[in-house]
Order: C-alpha cells, then structure tokens, then sequence
C-alpha cells in the first residue's frame, strides 16, 4: 500500500511497490512533427483534421487512436486494460469522453489543464501500488486549433499573437502502468497546491503557471530530502522559456537551486526557427514529450532518473469574462530505472 511520509505539512507520496511504465505511445501533429523531436513521434499528422470533419472530432481521435496504438505495442487486447485515465482542455473534457465511448474501457475523466498527464500518472500509479488495478492507461490530448477556438480566438482569425504567447501542441500521449514488468518505475508524486499570485493576461501563460511549479519543486524536495543533483534532469511540462526562467529564479530565492539540468517540454517540443514565440504548451505537450523522446531515452539508459513536473493554468472562458485572476497547480511525478 502506498506510504505517506508523516512529516508536517508533506505533500509527496512514496510507492513501496513502484508501478512500471512497460509502454507508451504517441501521435502529434504536422508542425510537432517538423520539431526536432519528430524522428523519434510514432504517428506524425498530414494535417490538422486527420480525416474528420472538425478539429473537436480530430482531437478524440487522437486519443482514440493513440489508446490503441500503445496497447498493440504492448500486444495487450483493449479489454485488459482495467481503466483509462485521460483528458484534455476543452469543456467538460469531451475529446477524453468521446474517445472512451468508443474505446468501451472502464474511464475516469481528468481535467489538471496542462498538468493532466503527471496528474494522471500520479493517481494511475495509486491504483496499481494500492491494489486496486494491475494494468491501466494513462492518455492526455490537445489540439492547438480546438484550444485555440475555445480560449482566445479562433485561426482563421489571424489574431496577432504577443511575444509572451506559446503554441498549443497538437498531440496525445498515451502510456500503460502496470503493476509488474520490465521499464521506467514511478517512485515519487509531490501532488500540488493551487497557487494565484494574480496574473491575469492569457497570453503570458508561462508566467502564471511558474510560482506554481516553483512551489511544488521546493515540497518534493522538502518531502523528500533528496538534492537536485539527485535526478539526471527536471523537466517541467510547459512553462515556455520566459515561465521556465521566473520558475528558475523563484527556486533560487526559496533556497532551491535547481543547477544545471532543469528544462521544459515546452522550449524543447519545438526548433528555435518555428513560430512559436515563447513556446509550446497545451497538455499534450508534457504528454508527447514524455511518452517518446523522454522515456525513450530512459529505456537506452541515458537517463536514469527524471522528474516530471506538469504543469496547469485552471482558468475558463467563463472565468476569464468576469474578471477572475488564473488559479494554477503541478503536480510532480518521479521516474526511475
């Protein structure tokens, strides 16, 4: 059964039996797909409808095809996969919803925002340790135009986007936790608190979201005694280059220095020479990062230890007409050979 430290004030979680990651997945768009990470995406889009009729159809796709993509790798039936946790960003997680009518598994909707996928990864690795599953799946999506409609302005606007804004990453990432077998292990979840330190402009997520991440960081550290050096990179899930600064410098003035291995799915997903500004976002962005360049480079072994913190601005539309400042949160997960 899971372990929880009886220190005051901890937020971290301790697996006794850390759940393995045995397989992911992932299918990204045709402009993730032209980054420097698009070797190594299962599934790259000719286009951004993938044969559907509206971008709201392309994204449940997505996670659809994805759900199925990491389960035959896994040469796993769909019907032994006990539950699917999954969401995504738009109202009332409906590409999460309508991608498990189709996928007739068990399912427990999430919406974190953009720290859905370590959310998910948290609470999946809490069913398996605590005996309540033995194999489930993990899946986040995102669709820059779906997001794009929903929370600024649609495309075909042409809409002149501020240098503080990041691109929402058109992709779904999909991984299997099992309770047994041969992979990367969750060892440590650090679940967050949400954090509001005012900021209200939409454009400039990243500077939102990184007190948040900045907390979080400090308390699994706290919680866990370890040191930074302690984990061959800290990844954050999409604070974009000017977020992942401010959290860097926040971390310094709390005493927690994060040295020399720290980035961000967001500054990476993308070349330097491809419109984005100050980078990708979205959940799919920790989620394709994770289930491909990341985990594959902890199966050469070429990182033993990562630490995933994901990282999610809770506002709405709704939130954002009457005036309310961006609530948000990250969770962090640790993974470990």
């Amino acid at each position: 059964m899971p372990r929880v430290s009886k220190r005051t004030g901890q937020q971290s979680i301790y697996f006794e039996n850390p759940p393995v990651i045995t397989n992911w997945a992932n299918i990204v768009g045709p402009m993730e797909g032209q980054g420097p990470y698009g070797q190594e995406f299962d599934w790259v889009l000719e286009d951004y409808l993938f044969g559907e009729q509206s971008w709201e159809k392309a994204e449940a796709k997505m996670l659809r095809e994805t759900v199925k993509l990491v389960a035959s790798k896994a040469n796993l039936p769909l019907g032994n996969i006990e539950v699917l946790l999954a969401g995504d960003l738009l109202n009332q997680i409906i590409s999460a919803n309508f991608a498990a009518r189709e996928l007739k598994i068990p399912f427990l909707g999430l919406y974190g925002a953009c720290s859905t996928m370590a959310e998910g990864i948290a609470l999946g690795a809490m069913l398996i340790d605590g005996g309540f599953y033995s194999t489930l799946t993990v899946g986040v999506t995102s669709h820059h135009h779906t997001a794009e409609r929903q929370f600024r302005f649609p495309t075909e606007q042409g809409a002149q986007r501020l240098p503080s804004s990041q691109w929402t990453v058109t992709g779904c990432g999909c991984l299997i936790i099992q309770r047994d077998g041969v992979g990367p292990r969750i060892t440590t979840a650090t679940v967050g608190k949400v954090i509001d330190l005012g900021q209200s402009d939409v454009n400039d997520m990243g500077a939102a979201m990184a007190p948040a991440a900045a907390d979080t960081i400090v308390a699994h550290f706290r919680d866990t005694g370890r040191d930074p050096r302690y984990y061959d990179l800290i990844i954050t899930g999409d604070l974009g280059k000017y977020g992942l600064a401010l959290m860097e410098s926040l971390c310094q003035k709390l005493n927690c220095p994060l040295g020399q291995h720290v980035s961000d799915c967001g500054v990476l997903i993308y070349d330097i020479d491809q419109d984005v500004h100050a980078g990708g976002s979205g959940c799919g962005c920790s989620a394709v990062m994770l289930c491909g360049p990341l985990l594959n480079r902890m199966q050469a072994k070429e990182f033993n230890r990562i630490l995933l913190v994901g990282t999610g601005a809770l506002m709405s539309t709704t939130s954002s007409l009457q005036g309310e400042t961006i609530p948000c949160i990250a969770h962090a997960v640790a993974i470990e050979n």
